[in-house]
């Protein structure tokens, strides 16, 4: 199994116009509205995969409960720590591209956070691998990645941290085994990527990673236009499954490519287009590099 994490869960609205104009009135085309947050989105991906996953984290609120519904409706496994706080609402309007509306979330009460830790602890221990996504809500200490990591690490499980800013950098501090940011979050923290085991996503030119086996850049073989949102996430979901199989290097980041591309022609996070993932798979460009760092 694979145990995805989503400390700040969230109630993903999605608005989709034909353009997106400051200072004016948007008639919406579509909207949607489905539980995410990062790990949610990881484990609703490797669901689609047929993959066995299990989505935990922290829910709380009517948000939080319309969450858990959409979830159990899509058959996506998860069992959440229930809080105090409103579970926030992320809204995603989309054009040509994507442009974010996050709020910060809830509180997380200390009593709230050591029970999340002991169902976090049950879990890793019938998991192979755990994923840590996305952002800390407000009440937990910036090391609670940290905190998971070295559970999971006890528990027999494998790692995966992928965040920003503090967590990622204290997180990254206890040695998972793959630390996976996109450039911007890598220099925000100010990680040493020579520390970690890295793979560096780059948006539309693909991902850079740097393993003890060497330095490899993988790109897609085009450009797909679409909503962004999910992509990372989906490329966490591959790059999950290669540590799980002990996929070599090469093929974990041509199938993490193509997995991230195939979700950006979809219109919200969590989603892939499995046709598209296939067709781009056989044509990732992978090479070994120098290290650039």
């Amino acid at each position: 199994m694979i145990l995805t994490v989503t400390l700040n869960l969230a109630l993903d609205v999605t608005y989709e116009v034909p353009a997106l104009t400051r200072h004016t009135t948007h008639r919406i085309r579509a909207v949607r509205a489905r539980g995410g947050g990062k790990g949610v989105n990881v484990a609703r991906v490797l669901t689609t995969l047929g993959r066995r996953a299990l989505a935990t984290g922290l829910c709380g609120g009517p948000t939080g409960a319309m969450v858990s519904r959409e979830l159990a409706g899509a058959a996506v496994p998860h069992d959440f720590v229930p809080i105090g706080g409103d579970t926030r609402r992320v809204v995603t309007v989309t054009d040509t591209d994507a442009t974010v509306f996050s709020e910060p979330g809830p509180a997380v009460t200390p009593g709230e956070w050591h029970d999340f830790q002991a169902r976090f602890a049950a879990h890793a221990s019938r998991a192979r691998v755990v994923v840590l996504s996305g952002s800390l809500p407000r009440g937990l200490p910036d090391d609670a990645y940290a905190v998971l990591t070295r559970l999971a690490r006890e528990a027999g499980a494998k790692v995966l941290l992928d965040s920003s800013g503090p967590a990622l950098r204290l997180g990254s501090a206890a040695r998972p085994d793959l630390v996976k940011p996109n450039a911007g979050e890598l220099a925000e923290a100010a990680l040493d990527p020579r520390a970690v085991t890295l793979v560096v996503s780059r948006g539309p030119a693909g991902m850079l990673a740097r393993t003890p086996a060497g330095c490899w850049e993988a790109a897609p073989p085009e450009v797909l236009r679409g909503n962004p949102t999910g992509a990372g996430d989906a490329a966490a979901a591959a790059l999950a499954v290669a540590l799980r199989d002990d996929v070599p290097w090469p093929a974990a980041l041509a199938d993490a490519v193509a997995l991230s591309a195939s979700a950006v022609v979809t219109p919200v996070a969590g989603e892939v287009d499995l046709a598209t993932y296939h067709r781009l798979k056989q044509h990732v460009i992978v090479k070994e590099v120098p290290c650039p760092w």
